[in-house]
């Protein structure tokens, strides 16, 4: 038996799967969710899956999932990211669907940010034992 989810009926494996569907999805913005937690758990970030689990079961619809029944559920853990059926192409997806909302202006800076900085990581890697050796020593002055 498997889950579910109380907001958009997404069917979730268990009730594991079902709190990291609940939290990834309202982390990523998504304020159906994120109130739905605030109101049945609103400590929901600091719980464990297993703990919000626990907690969020209760109030979703018990449904049968063939498709997770058997000797193992495949998680799928070496997919390629890019693979439509990865955790990534699911996030992907998620993201485009309604209810998303306009990303803010300041929601796009941080993340133009973001992307620069990650961009300065990347071409500075090949440097990383220069820049650490003179980060230490910059740091002393300060």
């Amino acid at each position: 038996m498997g889950y579910a989810c109380p907001v958009c009926d997404a069917e979730e494996a268990d009730a594991v799967h079902l709190a990291n569907h609940l939290a990834i999805t309202a982390s990523l913005g998504r304020e159906d969710h994120r109130k739905w937690l605030e109101e049945y758990a609103p400590d929901w970030a600091d719980c464990s899956p297993e703990e919000l689990g626990a907690r969020v079961s209760p109030h979703a619809e018990e449904i049968d999932t063939p498709e997770f029944e058997g000797s193992g559920h495949d998680h799928g853990h070496g997919r390629e990211p890019g693979s439509p059926d990865s955790l990534e192409g699911a996030v992907s997806r998620q993201s485009r669907g309604p209810g998303r909302g306009d990303l803010t202006a300041e929601a796009a800076d941080v993340l133009q940010e973001a992307a620069e900085l990650t961009r300065e990581m990347q071409t500075s890697d090949g440097d990383e034992g220069a820049d650490s050796a003179d980060g230490a020593d910059g740091n002393e002055n300060a």
